[in-house]
């Protein structure tokens, strides 16, 4: 058991947060994504999913749902969940929000594409940085989005450069990813604000993915973008959720969040998505927001350690792999080419040392000799996985 504090009218009492991860072969009984259609044994560390038990809240509302029939549609409005987001902003984030510029979809990848079509117009443009979350590359194409791909510099930053040489030549949206994912790493105030001054000097629109901004992890500090400046204010849309920092992906509920006239405008322009909202997504994320502080602390205790592991780990075992460890969230962004594995190392790897990794290669061209690690689970499926790769390199 993982155990945290929680301060009570100037006492603390020890309230015990459960964060062990069930056997492989019971991991294997889920049905989401991450453990369906691995062969037995093979430990997945693929997709944005953690392995530790609900937190307690959620698990309580969840139940009493249930039990008294209550799986119907999704009510329009949704005071509740705006502000208990508001008050969860406000308390972990240091980002004050008005609940009535709140709005509900059904989560952040839709939420991008509605407004992206409604920015960019038919036929038109959105850019974002790569490596990128896969769904950026073939997403946005399928709703007549062109993207233009703007690789990450070599020190991990934005390229101003070429990002105002792609609003210089009609690109209307950027996708800022912040904490960028799969790098982890958390942009710092100065480049976020450089980001929003460009965006309005070509009266550009920006559509800030912070979904993985909880999961900040000891030694950084997320700035949300609406916080950054009226530049950033005026220009930019915020997209967030349970989904990622509560382990809720599969409840569908996620939020739009603006600051300024002008997006908000845009925003009461998408077409109406609560139907297609998750009633239990909404009452999860509401129950996440308002009682899963004390989970969430010792889920990031949790990472951190394992963060801690994996460099020890690394360095110890597969020396040849490059990467920087994450500032954010769970994923390590793995430079495996040292390895001569080709341009996507997990396939080999996930045949050679039974343990299923992200392929690179779905970033985007800069993930090419590259893999994403999820080490959102135990400290000894860390290991594990660690071991066998290291192992199947050993013998190749």
């Amino acid at each position: 058991m993982i155990t945290s504090e929680t301060e009570i009218e100037g006492g603390s009492i020890k309230a015990s947060i459960d964060l062990n991860v069930d056997p492989v072969d019971q991991l294997h009984r889920r049905r989401s994504e991450k453990w369906t259609g691995h062969g037995p044994g093979v430990i997945s560390s693929t997709v944005a999913e953690m392995d530790f038990p609900l937190a307690r809240p959620i698990v309580e509302v969840l139940r009493s749902a249930i039990e008294r029939d209550d799986l119907g549609y999704t009510p329009g409005a949704n005071p509740k969940l705006a502000e208990a987001f508001a008050h969860f902003a406000g308390r972990r984030l240091h980002w004050t929000v008005d609940p009535s510029q709140v709005r509900v979809v059904p989560d952040v990848m839709i939420g991008l594409l509605e407004l992206a079509r409604l920015l960019a117009g038919p036929g038109g443009s959105v850019a974002f940085s790569t490596p990128a979350y896969p769904p950026f590359l073939t997403e946005f194409p399928q709703v007549r989005l062109l993207v233009d791909q703007i690789p990450l510099l070599p020190d991990g930053t934005t390229d101003l450069v070429a990002l105002g040489a792609a609003f210089a030549t009609g690109t209307r949206v950027f996708i800022l990813a912040n904490p960028h994912n799969p790098t982890g790493r958390v942009l710092p105030r100065m480049e976020l604000e450089q980001i929003a001054e460009l965006a309005v000097d070509h009266q550009a629109w920006v559509l800030a993915d912070e979904i993985h901004a909880p999961l900040t992890l000891p030694g950084a500090q997320h700035l949300p973008f609406l916080e950054v400046s009226d530049a950033a204010r005026d220009c930019g849309f915020a997209l967030t959720s349970a989904s990622k920092a509560f382990n809720l992906a599969g409840l569908k509920a996620a939020l739009i969040v603006t600051a300024g006239d002008a997006p908000r405008a845009i925003a009461a322009r998408m077409l109406p998505m609560t139907d297609h909202t998750g009633l239990l997504g909404v009452l999860a994320a509401e129950a996440a927001f308002n009682g899963g502080d004390d989970w969430l602390d010792a889920v990031l205790h949790q990472l951190d350690t394992n963060r801690g592991l994996l460099v020890t780990l690394l360095a110890e075992r597969l020396p040849e792999v490059i990467w920087t460890p994450p500032e954010a969230s769970y994923l390590a962004w793995l430079d495996c080419r040292r390895f001569g594995l080709g341009d996507n190392p997990a396939e080999q790897l996930s045949d050679r040392a039974r343990v299923a990794l992200s392929s690179g290669p779905l970033y985007g061209p800069p993930g090419a000799g590259h893999a994403r690690l999820n080490f959102g689970t135990s400290p000894q499926l860390v290991e594990q996985m660690i071991d066998r790769v290291a192992g199947a390199i050993g013998e190749a």
